[in-house]
């Protein structure tokens, strides 16, 4: 279904990007890695051209304009066309908001928040209607611990701007939807206790994958009927109350 499609991801070099990548990948998509760490994102394409699926690193700072402009301009200019963004790209740095910088504020947020924007406008301005794009948030857009204000503000953001973008998109047919993961663990899952998978609902943390399909499903032409809105997969934890039981 998505033979010939051109699919951009952002961060898509490592974690659960490079799951989404893969997908895309094996799915016939034309997949353009953007990435601000070049060699995770080089031999990523060097798997995936070897496995015989087409796949381009391109180096992008989501935090510059004029980075984001170059790689969909070059995406589009290769491949003809742009079908699917996925704003996957996003940091996190734990700060005592009593400390937290502006500096550190501000790059959560350009990184996060700000790129979520300009990559969707850049990569509208070449796509035709049937186009769609996925922006990934998180649960901390409406659950928090200590110490992550940038970073929740940064996804609680996302979350608005995703049904804004949806209402002003829907003029030029391309459908705008979030996700918000919980707990998907990008490292190594065997290392994982069983009180951390036994504490959510579905018996199990969540794993890259788990978002990668998601995205396959909301960028499916088939499905244009959810738009603007937001997935949470999260095991169920954000549905369950945390009293001592």
């Amino acid at each position: 279904m998505f033979n010939n499609k051109t699919v951009i991801i952002t961060g898509a070099a490592q974690g659960i990007g490079k799951s989404i990548a893969t997908h895309f990948a094996k799915e016939g998509a034309n997949v353009i890695i953007a990435d601000i760490t070049c060699d995770a994102g080089a031999q990523l394409a060097e798997e995936l051209l070897a496995n015989g699926y087409t796949a381009l690193f391109l180096e992008t700072d989501v935090r510059s304009e004029e980075s984001v402009k170059q790689t969909i301009k070059k995406a589009y200019d290769l491949y003809g066309s742009i079908h699917i963004l996925i704003n996957n790209a996003g940091i996190f740095k734990p700060a005592d908001p009593l400390t937290l910088s502006l500096d550190d504020w501000d790059d959560i947020m350009n990184t996060n928040l700000r790129s979520v924007f300009l990559c969707s406008r850049e990569a509208a301005k070449w796509m035709k209607p049937g186009s769609s794009i996925v922006n990934l948030a998180s649960t901390r857009a409406f659950m928090s611990e200590s110490h992550t204000e940038s970073y929740a503000a940064s996804k609680g953001g996302i979350l608005a701007l995703t049904h804004a973008l949806a209402r002003s998109l829907s003029e030029l047919g391309i459908t705008v939807n979030s996700i918000s993961p919980g707990w998907i663990e990008t490292g190594d899952y065997g290392t994982l206790r069983e009180v951390d998978h036994t504490q959510h609902m579905s018996g199990r943390v969540g794993e890259p994958d788990d978002i990668a399909r998601a995205c396959l499903y909301l960028t499916d032409a088939r499905n244009n009927f959810v738009n603007g809105t937001n997935l949470t997969i999260d095991g169920g934890m954000t549905k369950k109350m945390m009293y001592e039981e």
